[in-house]
C-alpha cells in the first residue's frame, strides 16, 4: 500500500467517523429532550401525589 492509498483510506475513515459523530450527537440531543420531558412529567406527578396525600390526610383527620 503506497502513501496515496494510505491517505485515501485515512480520509475515508475520517469521513465515516465524522458522520458517526454527527449521528451520535443528534441522538444524544433527542435523548436529552426526552429526559427533560420525563423529568417535567415526574415533577408534575410528584406535585399531584403531594396534593392527593394532603387531601387524604384532611379527610381522615388526626390519627
Amino acid at each position: 500500500m503506497n502513501i496515496d492509498q494510505r491517505l485515501e483510506k485515512l480520509t475515508e475513515r475520517h469521513e465515516a467517523l465524522t458522520l458517526s459523530l454527527e449521528l451520535l450527537t443528534h441522538d444524544v440531543e433527542g435523548l436529552k429532550s426526552i429526559v427533560q420531558q420525563d423529568a417535567e412529567n415526574i415533577r408534575a406527578l410528584a406535585r399531584i401525589a403531594e396534593i392527593h396525600g394532603r387531601r387524604l390526610t384532611d379527610i381522615e383527620g388526626p390519627q
